[in-house]
């Protein structure tokens, strides 16, 4: 019997131990001591203040003098005058916080407690705790719930009229709360402004409906005595979207109590499982003498070097049901934290970091099977657009849209921070749109395709405005930077500001690439898809270095940082698709070379950046060193919860690392569908079910002892499939061979049609 919940012999005794649970909007993180159940809150749009223009009004006179500088390796001077000239005014963008609290004391029998265990069920999407005292089971199932958009908690005992608790409302001890009232007899509500210029105005409300028993209002306290179950029901909301966030509040409760505790988790549970068991993961391993051990006790154990595949498969659901609880129509995009934050100034102010952090929250988005999860980036993209086309004007005297490194709830696209290694680099709109066409890729909707290509244009427009010759005759990106990496000139100097870092020119090759696939699809007769052409065959290409390296600036320089956490010029291997090992050997194998050399040097140290270097191994179809990477992740990166460690806590490890496990079973870039392209030793047995790959088909794969044993393709539409795997020899529908070319040792070909399924065996 494998495991589908994470589980624990004890309460949290910290933040970073404590289990999430979301509806895409509204989250909580549960804390499930015994006496006292502690949820910590979030709404996804609760942000400190309000919208802004930031835009440097002198960017645009002195870009030109920057550019000259760069090109002329005066690489201080250029970086003193982009501090004044391109920085946002004010430099900082708007920032995540924290909801409240909600703090519930029992008064327990008197006794020790006995049994006590907290989980997380990723099966039904529902945080549990149970324990005993003397002969009463008590029992608290919490859940956020989509369909009904309310957190909904369920409170028995075995006992009758046993349950007896107080509860309240509560935000860092009132400091940030502007109101606190009893709403009716048996509801609290809470107001606020969650501060700043503009600053969104806050609701939650509290309703309480106790079997048996009383309930009592006493100032900001809802007390019930002898009852024998309870339901509490969370609502909230903001200004952000209801013009009077408290009629909002009351409306969902009124909605939600037309159902009891009962229906409520059973209408969760049929929309939660809808999108959560479209996939399986199951590396044929029996629990064994593992089955006692918590969730805790077997991370330790893998922390201490022992392998734990079933652990490993857990990890991989727990990001797709983050991702679930993180992101759904009509959501804010995932965060840095996803929607779990107790911090009024968090790291990194929670924002939307889109030099790589939120491109990887979505990495898994389309291959695990959630696209519905995807939309909330689509929809804050298309809100970035208006104010990158005002950055665009203003800074850079471009047409299009553009973003830098950071965005925030009010889709602010100017540059975030005085921080040179990142703030001045406005490639996040170009990747970010590729998010558009990979979404088409997967799903093959023409119509999404056709409100999408509009985006995508407006992207690459601001490109054929912006980018300039540079003195090797390349188009190229200036001023740029290579995330967040330094550079050091033959003379010493070193600096980040740069011309055509290699990271920007790739983005671009497949930005451009994208537009001009969408256009042949969508038979567009469009201008700017000539100039698109003809720009992107300006581009300079990804080059190979004296270390034998992939080169990160148009110029060979040595890094300041060897082991630096990001690797983005390995972009064209991983999200990208232009280097791979079959079609571009040596650009591949200058890809292996620069991981070596930044893994070597230390790199790898942070959540985020271990989980992109497994999906780069497994691009590059080195299944042992994707594994060792996985293992690596879990030992260094990890916390009880199983919530990634950048450190500090940051949701893109998750995701990246689920994103990656599913690259080492299925790749299906470049118009060929890859089986078990980096299954590692360690994995003998197993299978996946309901993985996706581009296309529109959803795919199962079994294999044993390292070989495939069958694979499933069900297909959404016709075309052709070309599937890589040197143990296929066979295509069969419904029991019988269908025609099908053996072009390669390795790879088969065969027409496919919309609903059909077909089985591949060896």
């Amino acid at each position: 019997m494998r495991t589908t919940k994470l589980w624990y012999k004890h309460h949290a005794k910290n933040w970073n131990e404590a289990l999430p649970i979301g509806n895409g909007r509204l989250g909580g993180m549960v804390f499930g001591e015994a006496a006292h159940e502690h949820i910590q809150l979030n709404e996804d749009s609760l942000w400190h203040g309000g919208p802004r223009d930031r835009n440097n009004p002198d960017a645009l006179t002195h870009l030109p003098e920057i550019r000259r500088r760069i090109f002329n390796g005066e690489l201080s001077k250029a970086e003193e005058l982009a501090s004044m000239a391109l920085s946002g005014l004010p430099e900082a963008q708007r920032h995540y916080v924290p909801l409240g609290d909600l703090d519930i004391y029992y008064s327990l029998p008197e006794g020790n407690v006995s049994d006590y265990t907290r989980e997380l069920d990723l099966v039904d999407g529902v945080a549990r705790v149970q324990f005993n005292v003397g002969d009463t089971t008590f029992k608290r199932e919490i859940f956020s719930s989509y369909t009904d958009q309310v957190l909904a908690i369920r409170l028995t005992a075995t006992t009758p009229g046993a349950l007896t608790f107080k509860t309240k409302l509560d935000r860092q001890q009132w400091r940030y709360v502007d109101r606190v009232r009893q709403e009716s007899d048996d509801m609290i509500v809470m107001e606020g402004n969650a501060g700043g210029a503009h600053g969104c105005n806050y609701a939650m409300a509290l309703q309480l409906v106790p079997e048996g028993g009383t309930l009592e209002l006493i100032g900001e306290y809802a007390i019930v005595t002898g009852a024998d179950s309870a339901v509490l029901l969370l609502s909230a909301g903001t200004s952000f979207r209801h013009a009077i966030p408290i009629e909002a509040c009351l409306q969902t409760l009124y909605e939600a109590s037309h159902f009891d505790g009962e229906m409520l988790y059973q209408r969760h549970k049929a929309d939660y499982q809808a999108l959560y068991s479209r996939v399986d993961l199951q590396f044929g391993e029996s629990l064994g003498d593992l089955q006692g051990l918590d969730t805790e006790e077997r991370l330790a154990r893998v922390k201490a070097g022992h392998e734990d595949h079933e652990l490993t498969a857990l990890y991989f659901q727990f990001g797709r049901y983050l991702l679930i609880s993180s992101s759904r129509p009509g959501s804010l995009p995932a965060n840095l934290q996803g929607i779990w934050n107790k911090e009024f100034l968090p790291p990194w102010g929670s924002k939307f970091t889109v030099n790589i952090n939120t491109q990887m929250n979505y990495w898994l988005a389309e291959t695990c099977h959630l696209p519905e999860c995807h939309l909330p980036l689509f929809e804050h993209l298309e809100r970035m657009r208006t104010p990158g086309r005002i950055t665009a004007r203003k800074m850079y005297g471009a047409r299009g849209f553009t973003s830098h490194h950071n965005t925030d709830i009010w889709a602010d696209t100017a540059p975030q921070d005085t921080y040179l290694p990142a703030s001045y680099w406005p490639m996040s709109s170009a990747w970010l749109c590729l998010h558009l066409w990979e979404h088409y890729q997967f799903t093959q909707d023409r119509t999404f395709l056709e409100k999408a290509f509009h985006t995508m244009k407006d992207a690459a427009l601001f490109f054929i405005d912006f980018l300039v010759e540079s003195p090797e005759g390349y188009l190229v990106t200036c001023p740029s930077v290579s995330p967040e990496n330094t550079f050091i000139l033959p003379n010493g100097e070193s600096g980040v500001l740069c011309y055509g870092p290699t990271m920007d020119s790739q983005i671009l090759h497949e930005l451009f690439t994208a537009c001009l696939s969408a256009g042949k699809i969508l038979k567009a007769k469009d201008a700017i898809l000539d100039e698109i052409a003809e720009t992107l065959a300006k581009l300079p290409p990804t080059s190979i270095g004296k270390h034998g390296q992939i080169m990160e600036w148009v110029e060979d320089y040595e890094e300041k940082e060897p082991g630096h956490r990001h690797i983005s010029h390995l972009f064209a291997l991983h999200p990208g698709s232009a280097i791979t090992p079959l079609k571009t050997p040596e650009l591949a194998e200058a890809a292996r070379v620069t991981l070596e050399r930044r893994l070597a040097s230390g790199g790898g140290h942070t959540g985020w950046s271990r989980a992109w270097i497994i999906n780069f191994w497994a691009r590059l179809h080195d299944s042992e060193k994707a594994y060792q990477n996985v293992q690596a992740l879990l030992q260094k990166s990890t916390l009880p919860s199983l919530l990634d460690d950048h450190p500090p806590f940051q949701i893109d490890g998750n995701f990246g690392g689920t994103a990656g496990i599913a690259e080492m079973l299925l790749q299906s870039q470049n118009k060929e569908i890859h089986l078990l392209p980096a299954l590692p030793k360690a994995w003998k047995r197993g299978y996946v079910k309901g993985i996706r790959a581009r296309g529109g088909i959803t795919i199962d794969i079994s294999w044993e002892n390292g070989v495939l044993v069958e694979a499933t393709l069900q297909t959404d539409h016709d075309g052709y499939a070309v599937v890589r795997s040197a143990d296929v020899t066979g295509v069969y529908q419904d029991g019988k061979g269908i025609p099908a070319t053996k072009t390669s040792s390795d790879k088969i070909e065969f027409a496919i049609k919309s609903g059909g399924v077909y089985v591949l065996h060896p």
